[in-house]
This record gives C-alpha cells, structure tokens and sequence, in this order.
C-alpha cells in the first residue's frame, strides 16, 4: 500500500533525480522552449521537500500541500499542469491513508484528464500529455508493485521513443515544427524522468 511514509520516501527520490536531472531537462526545454524546465522542476521538488516533514497521514491533503507549493515555487506553464495533475489526484483520495498500487493506472488518468483540460490540449501533440497515457494505459489491470513500476517506466520511455520524430503542433515549442523533429519534447523527457524516480528505477 501507498501511504504517508511511502509519499516522503518518493518526495526524496524525486528530489534527488531533479536536483541531478537539472542541466539535461534546462537544454532540452532550451531547444524548444525557456530552457527552465530543470528550474522548475528543482525549485518545485525542494519546495515540496521543505514541506515532507509536516505532511498529514491523509493523503488527498498531502497532496494538496505538493501542490500548492510546487505552484508557489514556479509560474512556468509545466510547474501549473503538474500542480493540476496532483490537485485531481488529491480530490480523489481525501481522506484515505492509503492508496493501492492496484489504482495507479486509474489515477494517472485522471491526472491526465485535468491536466488536458487546462491545458486545453489533445493526445498525440507529442506532449506529456501522451506520457500521461501511455502509463494509465500499461498499468490498467496491474497490481503487482515491482510489475506496476516496470510497465510505468517502460510506457512512459516508448512513449517519447515513439514522439521524438513527430513534430511539436503545441505549446511554445510548437514554433520549432519541423525543427522539432527527431528531438525529445521537455515534458516528456521530465515525465519519464519523473516516473523512473517514482518507480524507484533510477
């Protein structure tokens, strides 16, 4: 089961992965966009940290503390999708000191269904979007943890494998077009970054 100790440790490994991640996520968010994505990812990931130690044991709040202080740390556009992400998730699972593995398909889809709306984009924009899917759809049905971590990271990797020759037809990098093929989208590129730590597959 998911719960409060499980939340702190993945906040540490999160942490962690961003802190090391912070140059490759800045000059691949460079070549298609500010090039501050690693800044927002650090600034949100130590914002969320300082917090750990005062979450409460119900995890809809706990996630709704992240939230809110990854949206303090950043105004980037990506730092505003992730908050929305954790908010959905948060108002799902009020109130509940646990959570099954079991439902991480479930809940990453609704992750992924606010974050589209706020957004106001659609699969196959070679975005996070498309990260977002591709776990809800390769863990549907999985319960198993070890399984669960390797179908999460695996989906999200082939999901960008899949993208990198696509051009980029949202957001800033939309500018790029063509120049935008044959090279990882940002988010994208966080995301899987973000998913291996969660999965504890660094």
């Amino acid at each position: 089961m998911i719960d409060r100790a499980a939340m702190v440790a993945a906040i540490d490994r999160l942490t962690s992965a961003m802190e090391r991640d912070f140059e490759e996520l800045n000059r691949a968010d460079g070549a298609l966009g500010d090039g501050d994505l690693g800044v927002t990812m650090t600034r949100g990931m130590r914002a969320i940290s300082d917090k750990a130690a005062d979450l409460p044991e119900d995890l809809g709040a706990a996630l709704l503390a992240c939230a809110q202080a990854f949206t303090k740390s950043s105004g980037s556009s990506y730092g505003t999708l992730m908050a929305t992400g954790l908010m959905a998730i948060a108002k799902d699972v009020k109130g509940r000191t646990e959570v099954d593995p079991a439902e991480t398909s479930r809940l990453t889809g609704l992750a992924r269904d606010a974050m589209m709306a706020r957004g106001k984009a659609d699969l196959g924009g070679k975005t996070v979007l498309d990260s977002l899917d591709a776990v809800a759809q390769a863990t549907q049905g999985e319960s198993d943890p070890d399984a669960l971590a390797d179908s999460a990271v695996k989906a999200a990797e082939d999901a960008m494998d899949r993208m990198r020759d696509k051009p980029a037809t949202i957001g800033r990098a939309r500018i790029f077009a063509e120049k935008s093929k044959g090279m990882d989208d940002p988010g994208m590129l966080a995301m899987t970054r973000i998913i291996k730590a969660l999965a504890n597959r660094d």
